[in-house]
């Protein structure tokens, strides 16, 4: 597609915990994104998919996890019904990553029937905590017969339980939550169970890392809105000891769990500073690249900077496929040699698209260099979209790049799924759509960056002078865009970041 650009800017998207306790941080991303809370779309491309997604996707996605037991679950740990739990152990975080879209709908569009569900989610997830903060389904519900894969007892099978990586992405949904309605309620849950994490793990402390990344982006979220150091600390400390002191439970082979006795599947071959090679699983990888990213933004450290750009050359030159997809086999779902990159064997998950998407914006956010926009851009059309049907509950898991018809089973390998037994991706695509409008715009001092071209208007404030910026495209269907400062245009034009 030919493409005429009136004006052709740069981007970020918003750093969903928002910069609360700004005056306590002397470390920082270096550009700011403009929170989607400010940027208003308005297309025919992004618009119908945001809608759908309030609509359609987050009220689909709350009642699969109703009708799959996600929701007693906790139910069962609080004591408020009796049961067994029911499906496995990371189920928490698809209740978490739904509550957490319904929080960023919230923060546009109030709803205050969609807001009183999600206050009777969190008094049961209440419930469910422990007394000295503990939140972790699986084992409360089920005390006496663990849930496979948890361990005998807490934090005995890191590399393999869930444990960490749950409540890493209940501090995102709770974090979500208080930004958009201001409540502490969900904030409460968060800060008790990371305050537990906090007294537990540390050098002196319990030496252990999650065999699956993200506690340590949503402990950087947690920092971010509590100004709690102690939260950033842990996050780095999580990431450290990766490649140090993580003890792989060895199973027989052919054993479901027998996949995690190599290391390099959850990233843990190596120190993180010393890791050049995209292995293992995918979206362990890009959470971990992503949670990096925050710490070096955050710490000012040069060696986590240089890792994760080393770690960036060899992802975008040697293991991504055209379309953005990450991850070339099936097998554990992670990624394969240099340059493996088959079509119709490909795994391409969804929730690696994702996952890729926030870790280049927060690349860019660090250096501000349009290459990092280029593949953000590239992945999110390609690898993102193609996770989701246009009528919002419809999903891909995987997105392979070529298909024959039929599997072995005489199942259409091209048919797209309402919901799955692991059901990372849906509930992860419903949280996501709506930041995509915190994608678009950046700042830096007196500088404007567009990164992405969406049809609509954004409220921009630089050096304490607020204007509006609207842009008129039909991107991607047309390649003309054209880009508008007013009316309450700054005495001083703002330089504009090209691309």
């Amino acid at each position: 597609m030919k493409k005429i650009f009136i004006l052709h800017v740069l981007i970020g998207m918003i750093l969903m915990a928002g910069i609360v306790c700004q005056k306590k941080m002397t470390k920082d991303y270096p550009v700011r994104p403009v929170e989607f809370t400010k940027v208003r779309v308005m297309d025919d491309f992004w618009l119908p998919r945001i809608k759908t997604n309030q609509k359609v996707t987050i009220p689909f996605a709350m009642q699969q996890n109703e009708e799959t037991g996600r929701v007693d679950n906790f139910a069962i740990a609080g004591g408020l019904i009796e049961g067994a739990y029911k499906g496995e152990r990371y189920n928490d975080t698809d209740v978490y990553k739904v509550m957490e879209g319904a929080a960023f709908t919230l923060a546009t569009d109030p709803d205050p029937e969609l807001e009183k569900r999600l206050d009777k989610l969190i008094a049961v997830i209440a419930a469910a905590q422990e007394d000295d903060g503990y939140l972790f389904t699986p084992r409360t519900a089920a005390p006496k017969k663990p849930v496979v894969g948890i361990g005998e007892k807490r934090w005995s099978n890191l590399a393999v339980s869930h444990e960490l990586y749950n409540v890493g992405h209940m501090y995102e949904a709770a974090v979500a939550h208080f930004l958009a309605t201001g409540k502490r309620n969900f904030l409460e849950i968060a800060i008790k169970n990371a305050d537990l994490l906090v007294r537990t793990f540390g050098p002196d402390k319990m030496q252990a890392t999650s065999g699956h990344q993200e506690v340590e982006i949503g402990l950087v979220k947690l920092y971010r809105v509590t100004g709690n150091e102690e939260y950033l600390r842990l996050a780095k400390y999580f990431l450290d000891q990766r490649g140090r002191d993580l003890e792989l439970k060895i199973y027989p082979e052919g054993h479901r769990f027998s996949i995690y006795n190599e290391p390099t599947q959850i990233q843990a071959h190596k120190p993180v500073l010393e890791q050049e090679e995209a292995v293992g699983h995918a979206v362990r990888a890009m959470y971990m690249f992503a949670g990096m990213a925050d710490v070096a933004a955050l710490t000012g450290s040069e060696e986590y900077i240089r890792a994760i750009e080393r770690l960036w050359e060899n992802v975008v030159t040697k293991k991504m496929a055209l379309t953005g997809g990450l991850g070339a086999r099936h097998d554990r779902e992670r990624f394969g040699e240099n340059y493996e990159l088959p079509n119709l064997t490909s795994y391409n998950e969804t929730c690696a698209a994702i996952g890729s998407v926030m870790w280049n914006h927060r690349l860019f956010l660090l250096h501000k260099d349009a290459k990092y926009i280029d593949i953000l851009e590239r992945v999110l059309y390609n690898g993102v979209l193609a996770g989701i049907g246009l009528s919002g509950d419809r999903f891909f898991y995987t997105n392979i790049l070529e298909s024959r018809g039929r599997n072995t089973q005489g199942k259409y390998q091209n048919t797209r799924s309402p919901w799955f037994y692991c059901a990372c991706c849906p509930s992860n695509l419903s949280r996501f759509i709506p930041t995509v409008p915190g994608y678009v715009y950046a700042t830096k001092e007196n500088s404007l960056f567009v990164n992405l071209f969406v049809q609509g208007k954004a409220e921009i404030e630089l050096n304490g002078e607020k204007f509006v910026v609207k842009q008129r495209t039909d991107f991607p269907w047309d390649g003309t865009i054209e880009i508008e400062i007013g009316p309450e245009a700054p005495k001083r034009t703002p330089k504009i970041g090209f691309g």
